[in-house]
C-alpha cells in the first residue's frame, strides 16, 4: 500500500527550483560569499584597508592588509549546498532605522570596550543563547508558527524510532536497571514525549530511565514539563524532597544547563538531534598571507560588518587540529573553512562519559563527513535573512563536520568506537519506519493519511514529494539524504543498531 503511495507520481510535476514548502531549517542551493581577498595597502591601513566588498544581504567585509606585494594566489572554491526549499524569500535586509535592541548595544558594547572585533563565534553565542535576549531563550522558535520546523515536529514517527534505537542500545549495554538518559537541547520535548509514548509498554525499560534534559532556556523548559506531561511527586530518596515525574511512562526528569551537571556513575545514553548545528563556529578565510579569521566589527554608521583578523587568533589552534585530521587536497581547494572548537570540546566529554560509564550517544544533523567551507545562516520565520540583520531575532545555524565529530571522540577515549555517518534515510528505514506508517495507514482518516504520507517523505525522501496534489507551496522536501546520523558508543557493547 505504501510503495502504491509514494509512487504514485502527480499529473503535473513540480520543478525542484519552484515555492518553497515548509521543512526543515535546512535549506539547498544557497551560494556561497564571494572571496575576499585582501589586497596590498599602504601603512596607513596596516590593520583594515578602506576597501570593502559586498557580499549578499547588505554585509560589507573589510579586507586585512598584510603588506605583500602581490595578491594571493587564485584557487578553486569549493562550497557546500544548503537546501532553502523551505523558505519562501531569498534573504532579505531592512533598511529602515530602527533603535538599537538590548542585544545589539551589549554586542557593540563588547566591541567597544576590547577596541576591535569579536568572532564570529562569540557574536554567535551570544545571538543565540544570551540570558537576556537570546534567540533561544526567551521563545517557542519551533513549528510552523515559530522560524523552522525539525523533525519530531514533522511526525511522530521520529521519536518512536529514536526510542527503538534507545531500546536496542539500552539491551546491548546488558539491560541496566538504572540509565541515564539524556537529551542535548530537547526544543519543546517533542522527541522525548513521542519516545516516551512508544516505549510505554516496555515496563523493564522504561522503569530503568532517569531522564535528564540538558536545556538553558527557561521558556522551552516549561514546554518542556507540558508535553512531559510531567508532575511534582515525593521521593524515596531522603536527600531528595521531591522529583518530577513524566506520567507518560512513570519516569523521572531532570533538568540541567549543560551536560557536565548531569550525574556521572550509571551508563549513559545520550540524544543529540539538531543541537551540533546551533554551536558557536569559527569562520576563517584564506588570504596572501594565510589563513585570517572572520571577524564581526562595528561601521562608521554603527551597523555591523564582517572583517579579517590582522593576526592569528586562539581558534587558530583549532584550524592547525582540524587540518591534521583533513588532507593536503582537501584544504588546498578551499578558501573559506568553518571549525567548531565547542563540538570537538563537547565530543570529547560525550566520548568520556562513555568511555567510564559505559552506553553510547546518538548524532543526528545536517552536515557533511569532511571539512566545512560556508554554511552558515540566518533563519527567521522560515525565511532566509541576512546573518548581521537585527540580532537575536533570527536562528542561527551551520552544518556539522561529522569527520571532526569522529576524530574528537577517538582522540579523547580508545575506549569508544564512532559508527557512521549514515543518511537519515538508512537509519530510519533499518530502524522500521516503513513497517511503523503502514501499521498507522490501517486505522486513520484521509486527512491523517495524507499527514503521514507527508511525514513520512519529509523524513526519509530525497526532493519533493512524488505522490503530493495539494498545493505546491505546500508539497513535502524530503531531508532523508541530507541528515546524516553518527553513534559514539563503548567498545565492550559492539556495533549499535543499524551500524553493524
Amino acid at each position: 500500500m505504501l510503495r502504491k503511495l509514494l509512487l504514485r507520481t502527480s499529473a503535473a510535476r513540480r520543478s525542484l527550483s519552484g515555492a518553497g514548502a515548509s521543512g526543515s531549517r535546512v535549506l539547498p542551493d544557497r551560494r556561497p560569499s564571494p572571496s575576499l581577498s585582501p589586497s596590498p595597502r599602504g601603512p596607513a591601513s596596516r590593520f583594515y584597508a578602506s576597501a570593502s566588498s559586498q557580499v549578499p544581504g547588505g554585509t560589507f567585509v573589510e579586507h586585512v592588509d598584510d603588506g605583500g606585494a602581490d595578491g594571493p594566489t587564485s584557487r578553486p572554491s569549493a562550497a557546500i549546498s544548503v537546501d532553502r526549499s523551505a523558505l519562501c524569500n531569498p534573504p532579505e535586509h531592512s533598511h529602515e532605522p530602527t533603535a538599537d535592541s538590548e542585544l545589539v548595544k551589549h554586542l557593540k558594547g563588547i566591541i567597544k570596550f576590547r577596541g576591535g572585533p569579536i568572532s564570529v563565534a562569540e557574536y554567535m553565542e551570544e545571538v543565540l543563547t544570551n540570558p537576556k535576549a537570546g534567540f533561544y531563550i526567551n521563545r517557542d522558535v519551533f513549528g510552523m508558527e515559530g522560524d523552522f520546523i525539525t523533525s519530531p515536529e514533522v511526525s511522530q514517527m521520529f521519536g518512536e524510532m529514536i526510542g527503538v534505537w534507545t531500546m536496542c542500545m539500552w539491551e546491548q549495554m546488558g539491560q541496566p536497571s538504572k540509565v541515564n538518559l539524556v537529551e542535548l537541547g530537547p526544543g519543546r520535548g517533542t522527541l522525548m514525549a513521542d519516545l516516551l509514548r512508544g516505549t510505554s509498554k516496555f515496563k523493564h525499560f522504561t522503569e530503568a530511565l532517569h531522564i535528564h534534559m540538558v536545556e538553558c532556556s527557561p521558556t522551552l523548559r516549561k514546554l518542556q514539563h507540558s508535553n512531559l506531561k510531567c508532575i511534582e511527586g515525593e521521593n524515596v530518596s531522603q536527600d531528595v524532597g521531591h522529583r518530577t515525574i513524566s506520567t507518560l511512562a512513570g519516569t523521572p526528569v531532570m533538568w540541567h544547563a549543560a551536560l557536565e551537571q548531569v550525574p556521572s556513575g550509571l551508563p549513559t545514553i545520550i540524544i543529540a538531534h539538531e543541537f551540533y548545528d546551533a554551536l558557536p563556529i569559527h569562520q576563517f578565510q584564506r588570504a596572501s598571507r594565510g589563513w585570517c579569521e572572520k571577524m564581526v566589527d562595528i561601521q562608521e554608521d554603527s551597523s555591523f560588518r564582517f572583517v579579517l583578523s590582522p593576526q592569528p587568533t586562539p581558534a587558530n589552534l583549532y584550524l592547525m587540529k582540524r587540518f591534521q585530521w583533513a588532507t593536503d587536497e582537501e584544504i588546498e581547494k578551499l578558501n573559506h573553512i568553518e571549525i567548531c572548537p565547542t563540538a570537538m570540546d563537547l565530543t570529547q566529554t560525550i566520548a568520556k562519559r562513555i568511555s567510564s560509564d559505559g552506553g553510547g550517544a546518538l548524532i543526528i544533523d545536517y552536515g557533511q563527513n569532511g571539512v566545512i567551507s560556508d554554511s552558515l545562516q540566518a533563519i527567521r520565520k522560515h525565511k532566509f535573512v541576512d546573518i548581521l540583520d537585527d540580532p537575536g531575532s533570527a536562528d542561527l545555524s551551520a552544518y556539522v563536520d561529522f569527520a571532526a565529530v569522529k576524530h574528537s571522540a577517538e582522540e579523547a577515549s580508545e575506549d569508544v568506537s564512532v559508527h557512521g555517518p549514515i543518511t537519515q534515510c538508512q537509519f530510519l528505514g533499518a530502524l522500521g519506519i516503513n513497517f511503523r506508517v503502514e501499521a498507522l495507514l490501517q486505522n486513520c482518516t484521509d486527512e491523517q493519511a495524507e499527514s503521514l504520507r507527508a511525514g513520512y517523505w519529509q523524513l526519509v525522501g530525497e526532493g519533493e514529494a512524488p505522490f503530493w496534489e495539494g498545493p505546491d507551496e505546500q508539497v513535502p522536501i524530503g531531508m532523508g539524504t541530507r541528515y546524516l546520523v553518527t553513534a559514539i558508543v563503548n567498545k565492550k557493547q559492539g556495533a549499535p543498531i543499524p551500524f553493524s
